[in-house]
């Protein structure tokens, strides 16, 4: 097999071909390594790149399945984190100028498990500073969308996104705080997973707020995610809130078939401000569902925006304090964004933190109540990248544009802490011609329905199986 037929394929049809050492882990490494330096000069995801590490692990693998000790689906495979996820020995970088040369002593819980897997660290991925920044003034500058270089991969996560839509890596870990994952599989045209809260441990991940912060598994296909997520989830004794919620067999549910699953399609509020394109995707999609047996009920979610007013202020209280002794000393080195917002954060009261947490619950029992009537909720995902200079912010000059602002179905699932799925469902007409995704969310701990329905979709269309162009 050729590079260029490793690259995107997914896991599941790869890993069979490692275990029967039909293709070594050898190849499969260094054929992406061969992509990552080819290609990765014009998109930016990579901040490092692990080369020697990744083919000794390879090496290492191939013995080790040669001798019949063969992992699971992800021995041999090649991954890689957002570079906030703490990699012992590896540079962790945060995307900042002040953590740039931080080399963490101790291993992320989420890479600890993807390294027991037989997974092999093939290096960092690009993020917006702190996962807040403006994604221009940081360590290394903006991660380019594959679809058209000149567009946005969307943040924070927006090297986790560009590194699967360029088939330099087929696995990705990114961190979610309000849509920081699924913005990114958006925008590159590949699945991405915000887990429950407590799923998965955040045990080395840096906080930008701890009650709303997720770490999830992104790929191209929703049976790669399953087969992450089946890694990494689970209690941690490193992170008192990883909940001890049992981990269920996610790749036995993804057959489970989805007639007679209840979709929930909000009546209000949500779909208001989608583009006409966009919309017609999003229909498109839900009649296709129900062509598979879904059954599609309405559903009004009350108070819609409330999650969007309280999620600023935990994250900016939150954030101001976990970052308070790098703002007080590293001011100068930081985005001028990153440093506004921390600034901002530390003026709200301990009154409205409080007042924030106790909507929180509100928002937590609404959700509730709508899954009493649906099995899934379907949100918009946004509609397609913007282009990079309108997400530019420079706080210097007041007169440039403003930041465009994420899509509020996002903070929700971040909110309520539920779980919640992106996966494209189609595409701009062009030019370019841009991915489009569609959303869907679940009750707490109920990712294996997420699964069915994403895969089920996945395998009547071919949206996740277009590769970009990387033009521009």
């Amino acid at each position: 097999m050729n590079a260029s037929e490793i690259l995107f394929r997914p896991v599941t049809e790869l890993a069979p071909l490692i275990k029967a050492r039909k293709l070594s882990p050898v190849e499969v490494v260094r054929a992406f390594l061969e992509r990552i330096e080819k290609v990765n000069p014009k998109v930016n995801a990579f901040l490092t790149v692990t080369a020697d590490r990744a083919l000794d692990q390879a090496r290492q693998a191939e013995k080790d399945i040669a001798a019949r000790r063969y992992r699971g689906p992800l021995h041999g495979i090649p991954y890689a984190p957002k570079d906030l996820i703490a990699t012992a020995g590896v540079r962790t970088t945060n995307g900042s100028k002040v953590t740039s040369n931080w080399i963490p002593d101790y291993e992320s819980t989420v890479t600890g498990r993807l390294n027991k897997a037989g997974a092999i660290l093939i290096g960092k991925l690009n993020l917006l500073e702190f996962a807040m920044g403006s994604g221009q003034k940081g360590l290394a500058g903006p991660a380019r969308n594959p679809w058209d270089l000149a567009c946005s991969p969307s943040g924070s996560s927006s090297g986790s996104g560009a590194a699967l839509a360029a088939g330099m890596a087929p696995l990705t870990l990114g961190s979610d705080t309000g849509g920081s994952i699924r913005g990114p599989a958006k925008s590159c045209g590949v699945v991405g997973l915000k887990p429950t809260y407590g799923r998965v441990s955040l045990h080395g991940v840096t906080a930008l707020s701890w009650t709303l912060d997720h770490v999830g598994p992104m790929a191209r296909t929703v049976t790669d995610v399953a087969l992450m997520l089946q890694a990494i989830a689970g209690s941690d004794p490193n992170d008192r809130n990883a909940a001890a919620a049992p981990v269920p067999n996610y790749a036995k549910a993804l057959n489970g078939g989805v007639k007679g699953l209840r979709l929930g399609v909000p009546s209000n509020y949500f779909f208001d401000h989608v583009h006409p394109e966009t919309a017609a995707a999003l229909h498109e999609a839900i009649s296709r569902l129900k062509q598979l047996g879904v059954v599609q009920v309405e559903v009004q979610v009350r108070q819609p925006g409330l999650a969007s007013s309280i999620s600023p202020v935990i994250l900016g209280a939150e954030s101001a304090a976990f970052h308070q002794k790098r703002l007080r000393e590293h001011a100068d080195l930081l985005d001028s964004l990153v440093r506004e917002r921390l600034e901002a954060g530390s003026f709200y009261s301990a009154v409205d933190y409080i007042k924030a947490l106790r909507l929180r619950t509100l928002v937590m029992e609404e959700m509730r109540r709508v899954f009493e009537t649906c099995d899934v909720l379907v949100l918009p995902a946004g509609n397609a990248a913007p282009k990079l200079e309108e997400e530019i912010v420079n706080t210097d000059a007041p007169t440039d544009p403003p930041r465009a602002p994420r899509p509020d179905t996002f903070n929700l699932a971040n909110v309520a802490g539920i779980p919640a799925l992106v996966l494209p469902c189609g595409f701009t007409a062009g030019p370019p011609s841009l991915p489009l995704g569609i959303q869907f969310c679940a009750r707490p701990f109920d990712e294996a329905t997420l699964f069915r329905v994403g895969h089920a979709y996945q395998s009547t269309t071919d949206w996740h199986k277009r590769t970009a162009p990387l033009n521009g």
